[in-house]
């Protein structure tokens, strides 16, 4: 199952660089600005999942059979269905807390972009608060004009936690 993992993280990894460095991905200021306001409010309806809020979440993703969502547990999901189920989850767990984006890398292209940083805050689980200090992916798609998530990425970083 590990090597399943790994495996896929280096698929999408090369999947990335490929699009990077074939201009797929070239940057357009316009549309890096567009989302680093699409991943602020990513990261707004994170925080809201955290306090039981799924609306804001409904919003930035799109609610299409291809979109994936691989946290930090190590699982995959992949479709709107599986997506929602599992944010729906995390909210009924009212982690409480706050996460924000650091060092956060835009790569945007006409259709797709991907930013790339760590997720850093803190979440109480259980009564105990517990820092959050993980390596995060998005990507994006535009449909009907509108930036959507289609894929979250987060790896846990024990050297992060230091």
């Amino acid at each position: 199952m590990r090597s399943l993992w790994k495996t896929r993280l280096l698929v999408c990894t090369i999947g990335v660089t490929l699009l990077c460095t074939n201009g797929i991905l070239a940057a357009d200021k316009s549309e890096e600005e567009a989302i680093a306001a699409v991943t602020a409010q990513f990261y707004a309806a994170l925080n809201a999942t955290f306090k039981g809020q799924m609306g804001p979440m409904d919003e930035v993703w799109s609610h299409a059979d291809d979109v994936t969502y691989m946290g930090p547990t190590g699982t995959m999901q992949v479709g709107w269905k599986k997506v929602r189920a599992n944010w729906k989850m995390q909210a009924e767990l009212h982690f409480a807390g706050e996460v924000k984006p650091e060092k956060l890398q835009v790569h945007a292209g006409s259709e797709i972009a991907v930013t790339c940083g760590f997720e850093v805050g803190e979440n109480t689980v259980e009564g105990e608060v517990q820092k959050v200090s993980i390596r995060a992916t998005n990507i994006y798609r535009k449909e009907n004009g509108q930036w959507k998530m289609i894929g979250h990425h987060t790896d846990l970083l024990p050297f992060l936690e230091k």
